[in-house]
C-alpha cells in the first residue's frame, strides 16, 4: 500500500509540475457586439489556460496591443464594425512588429466572398462564422497557435544556422515536399491559410469555382541538380508568374510542395478562362531568363476540376484530381521525352545519362516556344 501511495504521490506531482509549465494562451478579442464579448470572455474563462482580453472597437483594439505588457498569442477579430472595420484592423496588426505571425481568426456573420478573400489576403489564419461553436472555435484557435509556434521555431533555426554559417545554403533546410512560403506575391496564401480559405468557401455554399493545378515540369530533378536556394528562386518565380499572368482572373492560389501550386479561380463569366501554359511559360521563362536560369523553367497546367460542393471533404477532393490531373500530364509528357530521348545515340553512355535527359528536355521545350521565348537567356 505504501508502495502504490507513493507512485500516487510522485504522479500528483508531475501533472502539478505540467500545469505549471503550461503558460495560458492570451488572447484578444475584438467586436462591437457586447452580448458577443461577454460570451467569450466568460466561456474561455472557464476553460484552462486562457486570459482573455476585449476591445469593442478597433481604435481600442490598437490602443490594447500598443499598451500590452507582452504581445496577445491570438486575436479574435469581427470585421462589421463601426469606423475601421476588421479588414482595416487586420491590415494595421500585420504592421506592428510583434504581430506578423501572431494567428488572427475572423469571427464574423460576414460571410460573402468579398470578406473572404479580402480578410486571407491581408493575413487572416482562419474565418469562422457567426453562429460559432466554441469547442470549434477553441480547437481552431490551438491549431493556429501550434502552426505559428512550429514557423517560429524554423525561422529561428535558420536564424541561428546563418549567424553560424553565413555560406551555408539556408534552403537545405526544406525538403522537396515542403510547402515553402512565398513573400512578396500578392495572391499567394500558406498551406494552412490555404485550406482554411477553402473551407471557409465550402461552409459558405460560395462555389462558382474550379481547382486547377500548375506544376513545375521535372520538379524533383531540377531540386535534385539546383542548389536548394536556387529551387526556392525558381518556386517565387513561378509564383509570380502565375499571379501576373492571371491579372484579369478572380483568384487565390497556394504553394504544395513538390513543385505544385493549386489555384482556386472564381469564374465570374461563362469566359472566363485560366491563362495557358503557353502564356504562363511565356512569362516564367522571361523571369528566368533575367536570373540565366532559363534551363529550369517549364510549368504544366493540369485540367480544371470544378469546386461545386457543399462540404469541406468535396472541395479538398477537387484540389487533389486537380493535383491528379498535372501529374498525369507531366507523366504523359515523360513517356514522350523518354522516346525521344531513345532516338539520341550520342548520349547513351551510363555516365551521360543526365547530359542526355538535358538536351532532349531543351529540345522539346525549344520546339513548344521557340528559340527567342525559351533559350533568350542562356
Amino acid at each position: 500500500m505504501k508502495q502504490v501511495t507513493q507512485s500516487t504521490d510522485r504522479f500528483t506531482q508531475k501533472l502539478a509540475q505540467r500545469a505549471q509549465k503550461r503558460a495560458n494562451l492570451r488572447v484578444l478579442a475584438v467586436d462591437d457586439e457586447p452580448g458577443i464579448l461577454e460570451l467569450l470572455r466568460t466561456a474561455f474563462v472557464a476553460l484552462d489556460n486562457y486570459d482573455i482580453s476585449v476591445a469593442s472597437s478597433a481604435p481600442a483594439a490598437i490602443k490594447t496591443l500598443e499598451n500590452a505588457d507582452k504581445p496577445f498569442d491570438c486575436l479574435l477579430i469581427d470585421i462589421q464594425m463601426p469606423g475601421m472595420n476588421g479588414i482595416e484592423l487586420l491590415r494595421e496588426v500585420r504592421t506592428m512588429p510583434d504581430y506578423t505571425e501572431t494567428p488572427v481568426i475572423m469571427l464574423t456573420a460576414m460571410s460573402d466572398r468579398k470578406y473572404v478573400d479580402e480578410a486571407f489576403l491581408e493575413g487572416a489564419t482562419d474565418y469562422v462564422g457567426k453562429p460559432f461553436e466554441l469547442m470549434d472555435l477553441r480547437g481552431r484557435m490551438h491549431a493556429a497557435y501550434r502552426l505559428v509556434q512550429e514557423r517560429q521555431r524554423t525561422q529561428q533555426s535558420l536564424q541561428s544556422a546563418k549567424l553560424l554559417q553565413d555560406e551555408l545554403d539556408y534552403a537545405q533546410q526544406f525538403s522537396f515536399d515542403d510547402p515553402l512560403s512565398i513573400e512578396g506575391v500578392e495572391r499567394v496564401l500558406r498551406y494552412m491559410e490555404f485550406d482554411n480559405y477553402i473551407g471557409q468557401l465550402s461552409r459558405g455554399r460560395l462555389f462558382n469555382s474550379q481547382a486547377i493545378a500548375v506544376k513545375l515540369q521535372d520538379a524533383e530533378y531540377c531540386y535534385d541538380l539546383s542548389s536548394c536556394s536556387e529551387f526556392r528562386q525558381v518556386v517565387h518565380d513561378i509564383a509570380y508568374g502565375i499571379d501576373k499572368a492571371a491579372r484579369d482572373i478572380d483568384c487565390v492560389f497556394s504553394y504544395r510542395g513538390s513543385g505544385i501550386f493549386l489555384v482556386a479561380m472564381h469564374k465570374r463569366s461563362g469566359t472566363d478562362t485560366f491563362p495557358s501554359e503557353k502564356r504562363l511559360n511565356e512569362i516564367v521563362g522571361t523571369l528566368l531568363g533575367q536570373r540565366r536560369a532559363s534551363r529550369w523553367g517549364h510549368v504544366l497546367v493540369g485540367e480544371p476540376v470544378s469546386m461545386r460542393s457543399l462540404s469541406r471533404s468535396g472541395a479538398m477532393n477537387a484540389l487533389s484530381k486537380a493535383e491528379d490531373n498535372v501529374n498525369a500530364l507531366e507523366v504523359s509528357l515523360q513517356q514522350d521525352l523518354d522516346s525521344e530521348a531513345s532516338k539520341v545515340g550520342e548520349y547513351e553512355h551510363p555516365e551521360d545519362k543526365g547530359i542526355r535527359r538535358k538536351v532532349v528536355y531543351e529540345r522539346v521545350l525549344m520546339e513548344l516556344f521557340g528559340e527567342e521565348s525559351y533559350l533568350a537567356g542562356k
